[in-house]
């Protein structure tokens, strides 16, 4: 027996109209062609699939088998069609991010959170990026979106510019490196530097200063939150290198200062890495229009 779509959504349409002739008129085609179609699908199936000469038009126990299967089936044939529309207009897909940079958690949630409220049918997850390879999960379609500050020359993937930010040193008010109007490279040898738990390739202070140095702390203790390593420096346990959007509030407080990186300062770009064929969808339009809007309110801060 070979069922096809449309016979379960003939099945279903005269049990609801109850008759040919109205099952006929709601799915516009003429009801010899609606009755031939039910007789067609009686001689595969060997039964009869309705009571005759009942009114309104009665199911047999085997038509409603069929009209059982029709309710399961289609349901789920309709929300997939949805699903398949909603894809090709852009209103739904996956955004799965991975994020190189640890700090910025507390910048993407308000991103998120806006981008939520108007894409609620889109998949949101963050996996943070740190014990994975998140540009090669990129390549692979594993991950949808990647926070970096690293751009790399990768066939089918844009790096989006997403905002500029100067990494800078964080001490105690009562810290000895306070009194300078800047920090070097070599101001971290005696010090315990307080870091994000990632490897040093992906912390600014090593990247850009420490490592061309071949500087050395003097200790080096990984703490997960901000508020924590915020925390342990106005305790004078040690000192950090945060961005300077992450800490925009510590210039305002008594327990800390805030030191360039260099007299000339160090500056540092935020990417969004997008693979082209994913860069026209609407809501990777519109994430990346919020994360720029977002950007703008840090520089303002």
């Amino acid at each position: 027996m070979h069922i096809e779509f449309r016979h379960l959504r003939t099945i279903k349409a005269i049990h609801e109209a109850g008759g040919l002739a109205r099952a006929a008129e709601q799915m516009n085609i003429t009801q010899s062609a609606l009755s031939h179609q039910v007789k067609g699908l009686e001689d595969q199936a060997g039964v009869e699939l309705f009571v005759r000469r009942s009114k309104p038009l009665k199911l047999s126990p085997a038509g409603q088998r069929l009209l059982k299967l029709a309710q399961q089936v289609l349901p789920q044939v309709e929300a997939l069609q949805d699903e398949f529309s909603g894809l090709r207009a852009g209103s739904t897909g996956r955004m799965h991010i991975a994020i190189e940079c640890h700090a910025c958690f507390e910048w993407l949630f308000p991103v998120l959170e806006q981008f939520r409220r108007h894409w609620s049918d889109v998949d949101v997850d963050i996996r943070p990026g740190l014990a994975f390879d998140a540009l090669p999960a990129l390549l692979r379609e594993e991950v949808d979106l990647v926070v970096s500050s690293d751009p790399e020359e990768l066939p089918g993937v844009e790096f989006v510019e997403l905002f500029d930010y100067n990494p800078v040193f964080v001490a105690s008010q009562s810290h000895p490196l306070a009194e300078k109007p800047f920090v070097e490279a070599a101001d971290f040898r005696g010090e315990t530097l307080i870091t994000y738990p990632v490897e040093r390739s992906r912390l600014d202070v090593f990247s850009q200063l420490l490592i061309p140095a071949k500087v050395e702390p003097a200790a080096i203790r990984q703490v997960e939150l901000t508020a924590v390593i915020l925390l342990l420096v106005a305790s004078n346990r040690g000192v950090s290198v945060l961005p300077d959007w992450v800490v925009r509030e510590v210039k305002y407080s008594s327990d800390y200062v805030t030191r360039p990186l260099t007299a000339q300062g160090i500056t540092r770009r935020l990417y969004a890495a997008v693979r082209k064929d994913d860069l026209g969808k609407p809501f990777m339009t519109e994430l990346l229009k919020l994360a720029g809007q977002e950007a703008r309110k840090l520089q303002q801060a």
